[in-house]
């Protein structure tokens, strides 16, 4: 009577607790690529539980079979040479789950590697994504704008990351959108996301990166089309300009607040030109903006030639 008490009050206080805890991040995607990920975890969640339940009903049946017996201590069992069809089934189900799971796996890395599901005919937004000790540096090149610990992107548009470091190598996650990237100082990697609709979420730094890693991380805002074209329009009236040596001091250890500038530390620190993951459209967007620099270039040059002439 005891032990069916101890059991009852055992599975009403973990209900009880688990009532209230929060649903799981990755497990509450709020885009496409997240949306894929999540129903791939479910999908092993499933199935493991599934092989485990089989498992422990066999166990369950061979214990009751062949559980001790009144039989006298010299009987013997009859000899038995072994069965193909269980040998069969214990080797062929596990190579099937192996091959499904396999292909489950490869079929979605692909999916989330690329343009988000539904994006494919939308221009994206470039936003270079970088990480210093222990900050997060955003910018918005065709907009001109950049902040610092905090990100906004327009809902229902794909958002192209171009992600590395100013220090260690770091993290770049916001799991309800997608999964984490690494951000290197000596190359460019992109990650593809997208948020369905607006709304409040939440980015970190997913890598140890040193005493500072726990409060290494940003606000995600996504908001309505309109509503961004309107927040770089404030942008541009009313915060400062971001100078070669405000982003210095920005990149010094340490944790700060949400800032806010126009114009982008790409144009005096640009970022690494090797870039990994990086498709036919982001080779052409590369390829524009160095064209633009190419052609401010040479009317610097034009402009000095005049003025020697």
């Amino acid at each position: 009577m005891k032990v069916k008490w101890a059991l009852l009050t055992m599975i009403f206080t973990i209900a009880t607790v688990l009532t209230g805890c929060e649903p799981l991040l990755v497990l509450d995607p709020k885009g496409p690529q997240a949306k894929t990920q999540a129903d791939d975890i479910m999908l092993s969640i499933w199935l493991m539980s599934g092989i485990v339940i089989v498992v422990l009903a066999i166990l369950v049946f061979v214990l009751i079979k062949y559980r001790a017996s009144k039989q006298s201590d010299d009987y013997e069992p009859p000899h038995i040479e072994g069965s193909l069809l269980v040998e069969a089934i214990c080797i062929g189900i596990p190579v099937i789950i192996v091959i499904f799971l396999s292909f489950v796996s490869v079929k979605s890395n692909y999916e989330v590697e690329a343009t988000p599901a539904g994006y494919e005919d939308t221009k994206p937004l470039i936003v270079y994504a970088s990480s210093s000790n222990w900050k997060w540096h955003f910018s918005y090149p065709e907009e001109d704008i950049e902040t610092v610990n905090y990100l906004y992107i327009p809902a229902g548009r794909a958002i192209e990351f171009k992600l590395y470091s100013y220090g260690p190598i770091t993290s770049f996650w916001i799991p309800q959108l997608g999964g984490q990237k690494y951000a290197m100082a000596d190359m460019v990697t992109t990650l593809h996301l997208a948020a369905d609709n607006p709304g409040e979420l939440q980015g970190r730094n997913a890598n140890f990166s040193g005493a500072g890693f726990a409060k290494n991380t940003f606000e995600v805002t996504a908001m309505s089309p309109t509503e961004f074209d309107e927040w770089v329009e404030e942008v541009h009236e009313t915060a400062e300009p971001l100078t070669e040596e405000k982003f210095d001091e920005l990149l010094e250890p340490g944790h700060l607040g949400r800032s806010t500038y126009t114009g982008t530390h790409l144009e005096f620190s640009p970022a690494p030109e090797h870039d990994h993951g990086s498709t036919e459209s982001d080779s052409s967007h590369t390829k524009v903006e160095s064209d633009h620099e190419n052609h401010e270039s040479s009317n610097s040059d034009e402009e000095s030639d005049h003025a020697n002439h």
